[in-house]
């Protein structure tokens, strides 16, 4: 069984996501997901990969903690959050947001802001490699 917050090197399925999102409850209406891939251009400059890093039990802890937060704010009937934290090429998978709802408005909203905080609250940095050397990137809201 998948838990529903992980940090971890390996390439997530979203299948295999929402397939466990379904099975946890007949209700859902909607389910709203999220995937960030690796880009290869970025700032101007050619990206070759991105590597990424966490603090590893303070991130999964807020990770936690923010998806307990998206559930009850929104009324999502669950979700999950996944982030790879490894070295990744141009078009790999990054991170997986996923919010279900009775509703679609709820699981948009619910999936939306999950990103939105990750990005600023979880402990897991960047570091583009390019041909003008490496270089660690500060968050995008």
């Amino acid at each position: 069984m998948l838990e529903p917050v992980r940090i971890q090197q390996k390439d997530f399925f979203q299948n295999e996501e929402i397939d466990a999102l379904k099975a946890g409850s007949k209700r859902i209406g909607g389910i709203a997901t999220f995937i960030g891939c690796a880009r290869d251009f970025s700032e101007g400059r050619d990206v070759s990969e991105i590597g990424f890093e966490a603090y590893g039990s303070m991130a999964l802890a807020e990770m936690k903690k923010l998806r307990g937060e998206a559930i009850e704010k929104f009324g999502l009937l669950d979700a999950r959050i996944v982030h790879r934290v490894t070295t990744v090429k141009a078009g790999d998978n990054i991170v997986f947001i996923a919010a279900a709802a009775e509703h679609r408005a709820a699981a948009f909203d619910g999936c939306r802001w999950m990103i939105d905080e990750l990005k600023q609250r979880v402990p897991i940095w960047k570091k583009e490699i390019t041909p003008q050397g490496d270089s660690w990137v500060t968050p995008h809201p």
